[in-house]
């Protein structure tokens, strides 16, 4: 089967940074489904690892999570799927990615493709909606109030993937007024589009743009990116007893000056449940459903903002540098195998 991957950590303007490969065709097993990929979505975990992580020696690193597909065989214990079911999901971190024409992937971190998107726009979904639902709902319990607080919310870095789920997540299923951050028109326009009621500048001092906007100190923070460039005005910003969540990789985050407001620090990945097989793994594939059913009701939009053509070496590198060049807004995707049309 055709795939893309790597053996050395390199920086992605070198050609063997990502490269065509032919591999062999994986059998599913236990409760493994082989899915044919028909799309992929890139994100920042795939730059991170591809710059830390070479492959052991040998063999090939293949990167992907995100996919939509159809399922064409499954693994002796799969109860929920069969052959031909068209799929999203975003896999897991310690197996091989979906960078591959065919893939293998636990059935319960699998739901069933929204039928109203294409390949392209469910494959968008998965991994973001995961994180930002479990970010919201799961860390930050952002239901219950924080007494004395606004019913707001403050979301950082608001045009990023993960971050464009959320704002339509705490829009649409909450009572709270969402605040996003962006720094230039395109991006601003996109998080109001995706549901913000308010907009500040992250490229400003954040304090002193909530105060003026007369809501009152947020009880909520999420941040998704350059935490440790933020962390001061969060710590300022946020309502006494109030709770914060992170979900990127600051090289260190002192957490100490949250203590005088008793502000709880939660951290989401996504990969946990799959990593340590909890017992409440299921849940990402019925979180995955619910998004779906969420999308065919209308309340939930993708958010794919890019097509890079086919799923191969070149467009791969091209959409790794997109994102780490820091422009990128919603998600970037490929469709189908081999040579652009």
């Amino acid at each position: 089967m055709r795939a893309v991957g790597y053996q050395e950590s390199l920086a992605i303007e070198n050609p063997a940074a990502l490269a065509d490969l032919e591999l062999p065709r994986p059998e599913p097993t236990g409760r493994d489904l082989l899915v044919e990929v028909r799309a992929v979505s890139v994100n920042p975990v795939d730059t991170k690892i591809r710059r830390g992580v070479k492959a052991p020696e040998g063999t090939w690193k293949v990167l992907g999570w995100d996919a939509a597909g159809i399922v064409t065989a499954v693994g002796p214990d799969v109860a929920g799927f069969k052959p031909g079911d068209a799929v999203f999901y975003a896999g897991a971190l310690d197996r091989p990615g979906t960078n591959a024409e065919y893939h293998l992937v636990d059935e319960r971190l699998v739901g069933a493709k929204p039928a109203s998107l294409d390949w392209a726009e469910a494959a968008a979904m998965p991994l973001t909606a995961i994180t930002a639902w479990e970010a919201l709902f799961d860390r930050l319990d952002v239901r219950k109030p924080v007494p004395g607080a606004a019913r707001a919310i403050l979301i950082i870095g608001g045009a990023g993937g993960v971050a464009s789920l959320a704002i339509q997540l705490a829009r649409q299923l909450t009572d709270l007024t969402v605040i996003a951050t962006a720094s230039r028109p395109e991006t601003r326009e996109w998080v109001r589009e995706l549901g913000a009621h308010a907009v500040v500048d992250h490229g400003q001092p954040l304090a002193a743009q909530i105060a003026r906007l007369g809501l009152g100190a947020p009880g909520l923070v999420f941040c998704t990116t350059n935490t440790d460039a933020h962390l001061a005005e969060i710590v300022e910003l946020i309502a006494p007893q109030g709770r914060f969540a992170v979900i990127d990789d600051p090289a260190a985050l002192d957490i100490k000056p949250f203590k005088r407001k008793s502000v709880s620090v939660h951290w989401e990945f996504m990969y946990t449940r799959s990593l340590f097989g909890t017992p409440d793994m299921a849940a990402q594939g019925a979180l995955l459903n619910e998004v779906a059913r969420l999308v065919e009701a209308g309340t939930l939009r993708t958010t794919l903002a890019e097509r890079f053509g086919r799923i191969n070496a070149a467009n791969l590198r091209r959409a790794h540098a997109f994102l780490e060049s820091g422009r990128a807004r919603g998600k970037v995707v490929l469709e189908g195998f081999g040579k652009d049309e």
